[in-house]
């Protein structure tokens, strides 16, 4: 496209609680397994609160956290070390992989999502956390299901992750889609929207169906529509730190947004 030209042309994915796996249950379940065969308990929002960072950075955050890192003083008698997050590292990949295939499923929305892109004539991108030899479970599980984005990029293919923009600025390459000011991030967790503006794109949050939220489809589907609202709330405040654009439910929602994203783009407003 010219880079003169102004509206969204590239939307750039998360995976895990954007398109599949409704709630982020996978890296989130294998996290805690992890530790716990160390001997060592870690929570459910432990486990969550560093979500979207590389899965290396991630267990190192956790493993940083006050509480975590007193428990490993008191369980082994000193710091933990960088050597004991590769060991954990080093663990937790072979897990991962094992429990991917249960956790691939398109979250609902996703392929009609696809055929409106498709004709809005709209470049698709997935950015991940997961290292490449993990996405070789999923990428094939979700072409079965009608999701294969134009390019699709893993953490352990740039310098860093999320939240810096290289996966976003290598995927907007890739699709060859420029300015910045024509590519939207949607993601469900806070680093992902601070990758989203450090990329200079515009940035749409999703609330209901990833990590934030933390609930299976089935449990999501058994809240009332006051405790979905309560939790809207509280996740919505979660992430005012990174300041999105928009939120958003899921990505069954993204069309509109994309809309007003272009109104804005033409009235000279910039991300």
């Amino acid at each position: 496209m010219s880079g003169n030209e102004l509206g969204i042309r590239a939307v750039v994915f998360d995976w895990a609680g954007t398109v599949i796996d409704f709630g982020c249950c996978a890296p989130a379940s294998v996290f805690r397994r992890v530790f716990q065969q160390k001997g060592l308990e870690i929570t459910a929002r432990q486990a969550r609160e560093p979500m979207g960072l590389a899965k290396r950075a991630h267990i190192a955050a956790v493993i940083a956290m006050p509480e975590v890192n007193q428990a490993w003083i008191d369980r082994f008698g000193e710091v933990p070390t960088d050597a004991d997050v590769d060991a954990l590292y080093s663990e937790f990949l072979p897990l991962q992989k094992e429990v991917l295939s249960d956790h691939c499923d398109l979250i609902p929305g996703v392929v009609e999502l696809v055929e409106t892109l498709r004709r809005r004539e709209i470049a698709i991108g997935g950015t991940t956390g997961y290292t490449r030899e993990l996405m070789s479970v999923v990428t094939p599980a979700a072409a079965r299901q009608g999701y294969s984005p134009d390019a699709a990029i893993c953490s352990d293919e740039v310098r860093e992750g999320r939240p810096a923009p290289w996966m976003i600025f290598e995927l907007a390459q890739r699709t060859d889609v420029y300015p910045m000011a024509c590519v939207a991030k949607v993601d469900d967790t806070p680093v992902g929207i601070a990758a989203g503006h450090a990329a200079g794109a515009w940035t749409v949050a999703v609330t209901d169906s990833g990590n934030e939220m933390g609930l299976t489809l089935v449990e999501y589907e058994s809240l009332s529509d006051a405790e979905k609202k309560e939790r809207r709330t509280a996740i919505e405040g979660r992430f005012q730190q990174v300041k999105p654009h928009f939120f958003i439910r899921s990505v069954a929602d993204l069309p509109d947004v994309l809309t007003k994203i272009d109104e804005k783009l033409a009235a000279g407003e910039r991300p």
